[in-house]
């Protein structure tokens, strides 16, 4: 007979459900995936960095490292994706073939845990809205190395999107009621969920415990939340939410006035030395920019800094990165990396996935490390 933990386990794809995630298809295994059994073992090392990084020195613009994981026989996306603080899409979109609610015991998963930052200043808060990424960029203190931080987030959906601009944030609560718009509160009353006007601050608060308001024209907020199962999705009215444990750490370090750029860049061009790498997102569903436009000026501007003729970028590896908009940064140069050959040499790291985030049994998997000494929590 099944446990209560395992059914209560079934029932997670109607976490995303719910939320308004889009699922791919169930296919297990794809030609460019090999099935568990023809992947070697390999020493195992202690996870990667995944929200804190030193900030590169001026043009350059690439962090972090690509890193994979074995699974177990009940580890899910959601369950990697909270265990190594990823957004549920980027890691979709990272393994191509997957079957995210059963992706096979002992199959590799590809951690996307190297980032291009936006091509935007680097001071405060920069969200890039197709990355479903958050990246801070605090003042360092005297004599200490600059850092960035970068976090997964939930955006608006589609008819609710967050929008772009500069702005600051204006104000801090701990603990905040939601005074529910009356446009969210007719839209879940047609849907047959009604709302009260005002829902106060506890476990039910889809803000979470912590909210910073946006200087944007409306209510927006950068939030916490009480579905973190649902982070890394299109799935908010327009406002900015966070992984409870991340939203709790930048509440602390970005004051009021702390400026806030939302930028809109599917397509970052990445600077490595002289290698230049693309990382392609999907553009959402209602961008008609031609972002494609803006890369060729970016590439043709690189080009020319490094002293290249343009010889060495291939035009069809960044067609075909374009295409497929894996969300992980591939070099554009001839006999460059392709995924398959970037995930086959990235890391294997120890497999940290835990159950204690959805029913409180951490059986089968490993606790977490905690957070004042691991790598992958913000300190």
């Amino acid at each position: 007979m099944p446990t209560l933990r395992m059914m209560l386990r079934w029932l997670q794809p109607l976490v995303l459900l719910g939320l308004g995630a889009w699922l791919p298809g169930c296919s297990l295994f794809d030609a460019s995936t090999p099935p568990p059994e023809a992947v070697a073992p390999a020493p195992l090392s202690e996870p990667l960095a995944t929200t804190r990084f030193p900030l590169p020195a001026a043009g350059v613009n690439v962090v972090g490292e690509l890193q994979v994981i074995r699974l177990r026989e009940q580890d899910t996306l959601i369950d990697v994706a909270m265990a190594y603080q990823l957004g549920f899409d980027e890691l979709v979109a990272a393994n191509p073939g997957v079957d995210p609610w059963l992706p096979g015991e002992g199959r590799e998963i590809l951690l996307p845990t190297r980032f291009v930052l936006p091509d935007a200043p680097r001071q405060g808060i920069v969200l890039n809205v197709p990355a479903k990424r958050l990246f801070y960029y605090p003042k360092p203190a005297k004599g200490a190395a600059a850092e960035v931080h970068t976090f997964p987030v939930s955006i608006g959906r589609e008819g609710w999107a967050t929008p772009y601009g500069l702005t600051r944030i204006t104000s801090k609560r701990k603990d905040p009621a939601w005074n529910v718009p009356a446009s969210i509160r007719k839209e879940h009353a047609e849907n047959g969920d009604p709302l009260p006007a005002v829902v106060p601050a506890g476990p039910d608060n889809p803000l979470g415990a912590y909210a910073m308001r946006l200087g944007f024209p409306g209510s927006y907020l950068i939030h916490g939340t009480n579905k973190p199962a649902g982070i890394g999705i299109r799935a908010s009215h327009g406002c900015i939410r966070m992984n409870p444990q991340h939203i709790e750490w930048l509440y602390q370090q970005a004051a009021v006035g702390t400026p806030v750029r939302v930028v809109n860049q599917p397509l970052l061009l990445g600077v490595s030395g002289e290698e230049l790498l693309l990382e392609a997102h999907a553009p959402l569903e209602e961008d008609k920019t031609r972002h494609g436009e803006a890369l060729k000026r970016a590439v043709g501007k690189q080009l020319a800094r490094i002293g290249s003729d343009g010889a060495q970028v291939d035009p069809e590896r960044i067609a075909r990165i374009s295409g497929a908009q894996r969300g992980v940064p591939l070099s554009i140069m001839n006999g460059g990396f392709d995924l398959a050959t970037s995930m086959a040499g990235a890391p294997r790291v120890r497999n940290v996935v835990s159950y204690d985030w959805f029913d409180g049994d951490a059986a089968g998997g490993e606790p977490l490390p905690a957070a004042d000494a691991s790598p992958l929590h913000p300190r």
